[in-house]
């Protein structure tokens, strides 16, 4: 067994916990419990919190290093290291981190592993620590499942490139209006908005499923109040406002194509709102032409930390990734 397992090299994910993340800011536990507990927080939650997740990392390494070799590594390297071909990674959760980590790897099977199934409801979290000492055999075989996850993947004209397992969010890094000429297939205009989100079919029940169902509550109840539209057509909005949460089953993983949606579009003299919802595809890419000069940012999954510069001038081009991910199932 040990044989063919010695040509895989197990990457094990780790990120901080939130009392880590107080300690950082606070430099010590006593620190952190006087300013949580004078906010009338219980401070307890923290500690067993770290407490747990302390014991699924160490028991998750005791069980990979029986299976191969062990390399840990902390979240905030994960966007600087390189993978191998043959690594398998094993991501100890919650879904974001899990979702952070499949957009920096390539072909390698990645298994998301729930610390804490008491506290964390984990979509992307199917197996327990407990579970690895059968799954990774599995995954070296070959026999266990991989789901593919389609990828958005955004390139400047300066050739920066950034991935999205969920979305992309193009804007200004306050909350102040992102302006922009957006272009897809033959439509043009220029926008100034809140900016604009785009979504995978991982990231369909996320942010993509919350901006459709504001949009469409937002229309409904202004046409009602105003009575714009009668009761029976009240109906018919939310009919069709079913009909649409039916065709967001359809919006899968491994869709072969993305949706962007605009934040809060401004029309004036200057800027339109009619290019505000769109599919994209291989053979119909998202241009967006920044015209901020300062401020202008695109992140990926909701990590503000990691984005690329997006001010005047610049050209990104929106589309699918030509890697996938492979999430273990």
């Amino acid at each position: 067994m040990k044989e063919p397992m010695s040509e895989h090299k197990l990457i094990l994910i780790k990120r901080r916990t939130r009392l880590e993340e107080l300690i950082v800011r606070y430099n010590t536990v006593q620190q952190a419990q006087f300013y949580i507990e004078r906010l009338g927080a219980d401070f307890s939650d923290y500690i067993d919190e770290d407490r747990r997740y302390r014991q699924s990392i160490q028991l998750a390494q005791q069980q990979l290093s029986q299976l191969g070799r062990v390399q840990m590594i902390d979240r905030e390297h994960v966007p600087n290291f390189i993978f191998g071909e043959q690594d398998i990674v094993v991501v100890v959760g919650q879904d974001g981190l899990v979702a952070n980590t499949l957009k920096y790897v390539t072909e390698q099977p990645l298994i998301g592993v729930n610390p804490d199934p008491m506290r964390w409801d984990g979509v992307l979290l199917p197996f327990t620590v407990e579970d690895l000492s059968f799954i990774i055999p599995d995954v070296i075989r070959k026999q266990r499942a991989l789901k593919e996850v389609t990828l958005a993947k955004v390139e400047l004209n300066d050739g920066q490139v950034l991935y999205g397992v969920n979305d992309l969010f193009i804007g200004r890094k306050t909350h102040v209006s992102a302006r922009y000429e957006v272009r897809l297939g033959a439509s043009t205009e220029n926008q100034s908005s809140s900016g604009i989100i785009v979504s995978t079919g991982m990231g369909s029940t996320g942010w993509f499923k919350s901006v459709l169902a504001g949009a469409s509550g937002i229309v409904s109840s202004a046409a009602w109040q105003q009575h714009l539209i009668s009761e029976e057509g009240v109906a018919a909005v939310a009919a069709t406002r079913s009909r649409g949460a039916l065709n967001e089953s359809q919006f899968t993983w491994d869709s072969p194509y993305l949706y962007f949606t605009v934040r809060e579009p401004f029309p004036s003299r200057t800027t339109a709102a009619n290019l505000v919802f769109g599919q994209i595809h291989a053979k119909q890419p998202l241009h967006i032409v920044s015209q901020m000069p300062e401020d202008g940012v695109i992140f990926s999954d909701g990590v503000e930390q990691d984005f690329l510069e997006f001010n005047s001038g610049v050209h990104a081009t929106i589309g699918l990734a030509e890697k996938r991910g492979r999430l273990v199932i």
